[in-house]
């Protein structure tokens, strides 16, 4: 396989993906002797589309998913763009051209594939226009993370940079009011005035925010704890946060 094509896998991935990018498609696998009703809608597309198709049996789908659960169906694409600190400015404008608040997810080393995919998947509902995330030390785009995703990994762009730090002070420099999350404050999430551009910073699953992360932070803020649990998965949190966001921002005459 060439170095830049990845794979994809997975009903809801691949339909979604052949919906939004067709042209993106090298060649479809199918598990041998399975056309179902679930799996017809991703064959007529194909066929539609003319993209080379295979019948293959269950262990090719299996090696190339490397076990992952590839539900019949497995996918050749073109490599998708890879976004930089560079492209911000440009995402700030774009968003601003439509009259949009601009609106960021930042993810401070969040390195489980599942997570980033759940982020993503609440970044799309709760309208992000991207996640940011280190070039290091954090997890990427992978078959696993569209699966998740369930198309989201190709409506949020998914920026990588190489300083965290200097990018924050980039989206403050453009008017972004950063917002983290830590354990440790006592101002309640649901004490805060959200409003204006915004990006939420979310910390790793186990460590949370590093130090300069948090430094950089304009506001720090908790999520309120009934229980005996100490924290929350960072995806759950994560679309708790953000959802709160959005209700307040909705609310903005």
């Amino acid at each position: 396989m060439a170095k830049q094509d990845e794979v994809v896998f997975g009903i809801h991935a691949i339909n979604s993906m052949l919906k939004r990018a067709p042209e993106l498609f090298v060649e479809l696998w199918f598990l041998k002797g399975r056309e179902d009703e679930r799996l017809k809608p991703i064959i007529n597309l194909a066929r539609k589309y003319g993209i080379p198709t295979q019948l293959v049996n269950r262990k090719v789908l299996d090696e190339k998913s490397e076990g992952e659960q590839h539900q019949g169906v497995l996918a050749r694409v073109k490599a998708g763009k890879v976004y930089t600190e560079s492209d911000l400015d440009d995402i700030v404008a774009a968003a601003n051209k439509k009259e949009e608040l601009p609106f960021f997810l930042i993810l401070d080393g969040v390195t489980d594939p599942h997570n980033l995919g759940a982020c993503l998947r609440n970044a799309d509902a709760a309208g992000v226009h991207a996640i940011i995330v280190p070039k290091d030390n954090a997890a990427r785009i992978t078959a696993t993370v569209r699966k998740v995703a369930v198309g989201a990994a190709d409506t949020v762009p998914l920026v990588q940079v190489t300083n965290l730090s200097r990018t924050m002070k980039q989206l403050q420099d453009l008017g972004v009011w950063i917002v983290g999350t830590a354990g440790e404050t006592d101002i309640n999430l649901y004490d805060v005035k959200f409003e204006g551009a915004m990006a939420l910073v979310m910390g790793a699953e186990s460590k949370g925010m590093r130090r300069l992360t948090r430094e950089n932070c304009d506001q720090i803020v908790k999520l309120p704890m009934a229980g005996s649990v100490s924290s929350l998965n960072v995806s759950v949190a994560t679309g708790i946060c953000l959802f709160e966001i959005v209700r307040q921002r909705s609310n903005i005459n």
